[in-house]
């Protein structure tokens, strides 16, 4: 606990995951240092947690070149907001999380302002570029890690950088019982449930849950036993959503607000790649992993990324436990036939259950929230 009464930290996360984790952070921030104020950008977690919002960056969450170039406008105003917050209101520390290259951006101003920085979430360099953990390095002064291999990168370079946990494996628990959620939802526990997770990010939502609602109309037709649910994440707009429903009859239960407990309902799951993944691993659900850019932001992404998975359940198990349908590969189809092989083949079913309880122990025993709040005060002067 520290006596210092006013401190003010700016938090800049530019998605939806990233809201969550700023939310976590600051209310144990609070807990340590009730008198602790919190303002930046963010979303309704952030503003449901008591931070002064000054930008909702619901509109600017997205992922390709293409997509962020059709932002440039709004991405820009935003990062103008932050820099004036910076040069008026004089944070004492600002988080950085996540939402890579706007957030390198903002942390090389606070660092020119004499503006401590603590980046959360480490931008994935072993993916992409290992070269950028000393650009990083000079805008920062603490990268706090996530994953327990990413510290070495930082270090090899003699960059300040401390494991806090996943943030996923604190948060990811069901309110209720499986029995319990199966009421509530109104779901038969005699049939087997699939779980639709389109993404949180409107131009996932475009790309990605057509071909999902086509595969859970391939597989009601030759499965008419099958349930759908699908957890409507909080940045996509119920509209967003209904636009994908007005020419199927296909019968999906959209449930708001209790991702956990819907996830934990499911015997297989479609999800788009990201944090999603990693919550239903936690949740020892088999899942199929898919992703679709604009062509362009693919083929380029092809050539930076230094890995041979984009799902986070295969980066930390190192080998393919969970098929990826990325870019051509995801149809209707492949999707289809997939979930129905995590149905129905009980050996390949229990051979994902394994590696995915295998991919939760490696994750640890979580605190992350808990981590970073300690490490925020530290850098504040108040541990």
């Amino acid at each position: 606990m520290t006596n210092q009464s006013a401190y003010t930290v700016l938090f800049s996360a530019g998605e939806s995951s990233g809201d969550q984790h700023a939310a976590n952070m600051f209310l144990e921030l609070k807990q340590r240092c009730p008198s602790i104020r919190g303002i930046g950008m963010g979303g309704s977690k952030m503003r449901q947690a008591g931070i002064d919002v000054r930008y909702d960056s619901a509109g600017i969450g997205v992922i390709g070149l293409v997509e962020i170039l059709k932002h440039y406008g709004e991405i820009r105003r935003a990062l103008n907001l932050l820099k004036q917050i910076i040069r008026d209101e004089k944070p004492d520390l600002l988080v950085c999380v996540d939402y890579k290259e706007f957030n390198l951006k903002l942390a090389r101003f606070a660092k020119s302002q004499g503006v401590k920085v603590l980046f959360y979430v480490s931008p994935q360099v072993w993916a992409w570029r290992p070269g950028r953990v000393v650009t990083y390095g000079k805008a920062i002064d603490m990268m706090a890690v996530i994953f327990p291999f990413e510290t070495r990168y930082y270090e090899a370079e003699n960059v300040p950088v401390r494991y806090v946990g996943h943030p996923s494996v604190d948060k990811v628990h069901p309110q209720g019982s499986r029995s319990e959620d199966f009421e509530l939802f109104g779901l038969d526990p005699h049939r087997p449930v699939v779980g639709i997770l389109p993404g949180s990010r409107g131009n996932e939502i475009k790309r990605i849950l057509p071909v999902m609602l086509a595969a859970a109309a391939s597989l009601a037709a030759q499965r008419p036993e099958l349930q759908f649910v699908l957890p409507q994440a909080d940045s996509i707009s119920d509209a967003a959503l209904a636009a994908h429903f007005v020419n199927t009859s296909l019968a999906v239960k959209v449930i708001k607000q209790q991702p956990y407990d819907v996830i934990q309902c499911c015997d297989a799951v479609m999800t788009t790649s990201g944090t999603a993944s990693l919550e239903i691993a936690l949740l020892g659900v088999p899942m199929v992993i898919v992703y679709r850019l604009a062509a362009f932001s693919y083929w380029l992404g092809k050539r930076l990324v230094k890995i041979p998975f984009i799902g986070l359940p295969n980066i930390i198990a190192g080998k393919t436990i969970v098929k990826e349908l990325i870019q051509e590969q995801l149809t209707p189809e492949n999707l289809a036939a997939e979930i129905l092989q995590l149905l129905d083949d009980g050996d390949y079913r229990q051979n994902c259950l394994a590696a995915l309880q295998a991919v939760k122990h490696q994750l640890g025993d979580g605190g992350g929230s808990k981590n970073m709040a300690q490490l925020a005060l530290e850098m504040l002067g108040g541990a």
